[in-house]
Parts: structure tokens; C-alpha cells; sequence
């Protein structure tokens, strides 16, 4: 997807300058913010970016915040960066709406790949839709209905939702969830999974019924 808009949010004038200079390579056109409250004003001024990079530690509003106040009225793929590595941070970006999480130092190539990796996935071109058991996946629009119902599902909501369905009466284990919607080269708890699952299920109602537990593995989608 070329030309698409980025927000690159971060304090250290060097780390965003290298980030820019790399997506610049791909020709994509690149904002940038150093703190919290700018990175705010600049995405709610501009309503075409299509994905975030933001850093946890910043002056005014950090991370967590700033991801606080965008998911209350956009689902646009946020990737967190942080020097941090801890499980409980990575959990807490995941449940705040993070798509992906990349611990600094990071090699840049690997964040463009990403970012191509995950830009690819939200724009999928042809209308495709899939219908099954009441819910409707719009692929092209990434919409997703429950019995005519529409739902607010995060980009990996909607990820995951579809992998599931696309698979629906396999078993499928956690490592193979994580090497498909996470990408292959994510080395991300389990506990990451089971954390979106249960939002999921949650968003569907009684529909989220049909993601059964598999004790000691993973889920398999199974309609009633």
C-alpha cells in the first residue's frame, strides 16, 4: 500500500528520524510527534492515517494514554514500541486495543515489515465476504455482523475472528493462532491470544459460544 500515512509518536528526536528515513523508503508519507498531546491533536486533525507507531514513554501523555484516547473513536493497527519487555506491559497494550508490540532495540527493517505485514492485511482488496451461523465477515471492509447486528472489533479482533472462521471445525493450537495472526516471526506469550479471545467472545454475545476452549492447546470455531 503505497502512500499511506503514518504517525510516528516518540520523544527521542533520533529513534523517530530513523523509523522516518526507513518508511520514507517505502513511500510512505510519514508525520511525526515527540509527546502525547500532539500525537492527539495530530491524529483527530488528519483523518487518513493509516497506522500508528507509538512509544510507551513519553512527556505528557504516554503511550498507554494516548492509545486510550484513539480507541475510543478509531480502530486504525497501532504498533507499540517500548524499552520495556515485561509480560505485564505487553499484556495491558493488548488490552488496550495494540496490534503489535516491539520491544526497543529493534531492527528497523523487521518494524517495516511489519507495518507492510499489517497494512497488507487491513486493506484486502475484492469484496469478499463470508457468512456463517448468523455472523457475516466483510474482508474488503472489515466489517463484521452477528445476526445483523454490526461489531466494533479492534484490527486483531478482526484478525483473529477471521482466522477463526476461515478454520472453523479445526483445532488449532496457540503457537499456530500467534504464527498466523501475530505473523510467523512473533515470539508472543500465549496468554496474548487468550487475552483477545476472551474480548471477543465478549463483543459476540451468545455467538462467542462458538470459540471453543481446547484444554492444554488452543480453540476450534464450531458452529451449533
Amino acid at each position: 500500500m503505497e502512500n499511506a500515512r503514518i504517525l510516528v509518536i516518540d520523544d527521542e528526536q533520533r529513534m523517530r528520524k530513523l523509523v522516518k528515513d526507513f518508511l520514507v523508503r517505502e513511500d510512505y508519507v510519514v508525520l511525526e510527534a515527540e509527546d502525547g498531546e500532539k500525537a492527539v491533536d495530530i491524529f483527530f486533525s488528519n483523518k487518513d492515517i493509516s497506522l500508528i507507531i507509538l512509544d510507551v514513554m513519553m512527556p505528557k501523555m504516554d503511550g498507554w494514554e494516548v492509545c486510550r484516547e484513539i480507541r475510543q473513536f478509531s480502530d486504525v493497527p497501532i504498533i507499540m514500541l517500548t524499552a520495556k519487555s515485561s509480560e505485564r506491559d505487553e499484556l495491558l497494550g493488548f488490552e488496550l486495543g495494540v496490534d503489535e508490540y516491539i520491544s526497543k532495540p529493534f531492527s528497523p527493517k523487521v518494524l517495516v515489515a511489519r507495518v507492510q505485514a499489517i497494512l497488507r492485511r487491513s486493506n484486502v482488496v475484492g469484496s469478499e465476504s463470508i457468512s456463517v451461523g448468523g455472523i457475516v465477515l466483510n474482508k474488503a471492509a472489515h466489517e463484521v455482523t452477528v445476526d445483523g447486528k454490526a461489531l466494533e472489533l479492534s484490527y486483531k479482533e478482526f484478525e483473529l475472528l477471521t482466522y477463526f472462521i476461515e478454520n472453523k471445525g479445526l483445532a488449532l493450537s496457540r503457537e499456530k493462532i500467534l504464527n498466523n495472526v501475530w505473523n510467523y516471526d512473533y515470539y508472543g506469550d500465549a496468554r496474548t491470544i487468550d487475552t483477545h479471545v476472551k474480548k471477543l467472545r465478549n463483543k459476540m454475545g451468545k455467538k462467542g459460544e462458538c470459540i471453543k476452549t481446547i484444554w492444554g492447546m488452543g480453540y476450534k470455531f464450531e458452529v451449533e
